[in-house]
């Protein structure tokens, strides 16, 4: 004989079953949403030999200007700037704005243009001081700009690889493509236990927020580039006021803030796969990864506070409690006596767990980390859950954040 079931006994299962459906189906939209289009990535180009140690043109390239700013960098900038300076691009300079380094940046430098077979397409900036309402990375690529001498300007990271035939393959499409503003989505290097773990959580949270076909929908208001790599046609850069804009100056987060205004002026933004070109080693340890998504993790959100609220609830309800389903739901269980079943229970984590770990294992091959760090899931969602939290006290709070040795308030 069925037992009778009463209203306070099926709460259970409907709670179970919500939350099942609901985890299910965030992950397969953020699939669908985030799955790159085939056409948004770069083509690489046959690496052409360099026999000449100047960039001598034949006037079939447009001049390029390198802009690397580099506040105390020794332990990249030699890798950097080499990679650089072997492109097989025939008309381009290299100009590195030393932005008040107090390490060996600045002699590994001078060491570099003295050794180098190619150190004459290296000239160096060196800045003394940041005046007022300036971001330093800004001020530091503004600097950069006024030095120039290319109709194009490519905005690097010092801690970035670039293969030698990255400047070549991304201008010509650039320019085939009609492009304004050409950025390259890079590959990561996470040779650490603590990247891996937290590296493609930080993707799943930016690629939540901007979706790459989105970002080149030119009728879709949503815009960022990857600062690691932005290759501006000059034109337009100096059209829209450049890092000067009132908009840009004070910004720490100066990548997806020009990608707006370069959008917002009509201009066109392409954002494209470009792992085969260039690759970058963000954060070195477990704290620079904390101090660095901590800078980004507040003011990176579209929503304001009230939307960064709704992840902090959110984000353990689709990191941490798929995997404590199968235990709770066996709780569930026994409480309700008959509804749900355990039986039950355990297909409802079962419904949630496969799409979860099936997505973090998709985004975990495309970063090349090893497809068992999807069960670090709930690890990553608990330091997130940290890092986000902590970034919005920081700035509602008027603390502001921290980076390379400044100071940074929510009025930037």
């Amino acid at each position: 004989m069925m037992e009778k079931q009463y209203w306070w006994q099926a709460w259970p299962r409907f709670l179970l079953w919500s939350h099942a459906i609901s985890v299910a189906g965030f992950y397969l939209i953020q699939w669908q949403r985030t799955y790159p289009d085939k056409k948004d990535r770069v083509i690489p180009l046959p690496v052409q030999k360099v026999s000449s140690t100047e960039a001598v043109t034949d006037g079939t390239n447009p001049p390029v200007s390198v802009i690397v700013p580099a506040r105390n960098e020794e332990h990249n900038i030699r890798r950097c700037v080499t990679s650089l300076l072997e492109q097989d691009y025939d008309n381009y300079e290299v100009i590195v704005v030393d932005d008040e380094s107090t390490d060996g940046t600045g002699h590994i430098l001078d060491e570099l243009i003295q050794t180098h077979p190619r150190g004459n397409l290296l000239w160096v900036l060196r800045l003394r001081e940041l005046p007022e309402n300036w971001a330093g990375k800004t001020h530091a690529i503004h600097r950069g700009v006024q030095e120039a001498n290319g109709d194009w300007l490519l905005f690097t990271d010092a801690d970035t690889w670039h293969a030698p035939n990255a400047i070549r393959s991304s201008v010509t499409q650039a320019v085939q493509e009609q492009a304004d503003l050409f950025t390259l989505g890079s590959k990561q290097e996470l040779p650490t236990f603590w990247e891996r773990v937290m590296m493609p959580m930080a993707y799943l949270g930016i690629s939540m927020l901007y979706p790459p076909r989105k970002v080149n929908d030119p009728t879709s208001p949503l815009a960022i580039a990857n600062g690691q790599y932005i290759l501006i046609r000059r034109q337009a850069y100096e059209e829209i006021g450049g890092y000067a804009h009132p908009a840009l100056r004070k910004t720490v987060l100066d990548d997806r803030d020009l990608a707006q205004v370069v959008k917002d002026h009509g201009y066109r933004l392409r954002f494209v796969d470009g792992r085969d070109l260039v690759s970058v080693r963000m954060y070195q340890g477990f704290a620079d990864l904390w101090r660095g998504w901590r800078k980004n993790a507040y003011l990176g959100n579209r929503g304001g506070a009230g939307f960064v609220l709704l992840e902090l609830a959110g984000l353990p309800m689709i990191t941490i409690v798929p995997f404590l389903l199968p235990f709770l739901g066996q709780r569930i269980a026994t409480k309700a006596h008959v509804f749900p079943t355990r039986k039950e229970a355990r297909l409802a984590a079962l419904f949630e767990l496969l799409p979860l770990l099936a997505y973090r294992s998709w985004l975990n091959r495309s970063m090349d980390v090893p497809w068992y760090y999807a069960f670090t899931h709930p690890l990553a969602g608990v330091l997130f859950e940290g890092i986000l939290g902590q970034s919005m006290w920081r700035v509602l709070s008027k603390r502001g954040v921290d980076w390379r040795g400044r100071m940074y308030h929510n009025d930037l």
